[in-house]
Order: structure tokens, then C-alpha cells, then sequence
């Protein structure tokens, strides 16, 4: 194999692992929609300005930086929360951040844009 194809190869293997660590440990559109219809607390951890921008209807925005000294705000620790930001990195983030707060039921939705299904 010459370095041309080694450095594709090396290529496509890096853009597959970033797709699937993006994708991957998040709860499906369908069953984020599901959840929120139940009760769970919609969750935008994107900055105020991108949410002034526009927003899932019925989200509550708490930036991910604030996540932390905010945690008051958002009931109680077995109510179902979906969380999600533009990319899905800040609300892998907050998941975490929420996980070691207690909190039971997290959902990681990821991209905004994953809600459409």
C-alpha cells in the first residue's frame, strides 16, 4: 500500500470514528419527542444568544457553562431530562455534569436539528 492510500485510509477511518462518537449514546428523535410529550424537561445548553436565534418549542435554556450553578433550576433529579445543544458536544457535556449531580434520567438528543427525526 503506498502513502497515498494509507493516508485515505487513515482519513475515512477518522471521519468515521468523529460520525459515530457524535451519534452514538444518543436517544433517538423519535423517543426524545416521546419523553418530552410525557413530561420530561426539554433542555437547550446553548448559549442565550443562540437560543434568543431560535429554539425547540417548550425548551428551557441553561447554558452548559452554568449548568453546574443552575442544577436548582430543574426539579427533581428522577424527572426525565432530554438535553441537547447544535452539535451534540455541549450536550454530551451536560449530560455528564448532570449524571454526577444526581441526575437519573438523562437523554442526550445531540444536534439540535436531530429533533425532526
Amino acid at each position: 500500500m503506498d502513502l497515498n492510500n494509507v493516508v485515505s485510509v487513515a482519513a475515512l477511518a477518522f471521519v468515521g470514528w468523529r460520525v459515530s462518537q457524535m451519534v452514538l449514546g444518543k436517544v433517538s428523535p423519535e423517543t426524545a419527542r416521546n419523553l418530552v410529550r410525557d413530561g420530561a424537561l426539554l433542555l437547550d445548553v446553548r448559549t442565550v444568544a443562540e437560543f434568543a436565534g431560535g429554539h425547540l418549542e417548550g425548551a428551557k435554556n441553561v447554558p452548559v457553562h452554568e449548568l453546574a450553578k443552575r442544577i436548582g433550576e430543574l426539579g427533581e433529579r428522577t424527572r426525565p431530562i432530554v438535553v441537547y445543544c447544535a452539535s451534540g458536544v455541549r450536550s454530551a457535556s451536560a449530560k455528564a455534569t448532570l449524571a454526577r449531580a444526581g441526575f437519573t434520567a438523562v437523554h442526550d438528543l445531540g444536534a439540535m436539528g436531530r429533533w425532526r427525526g
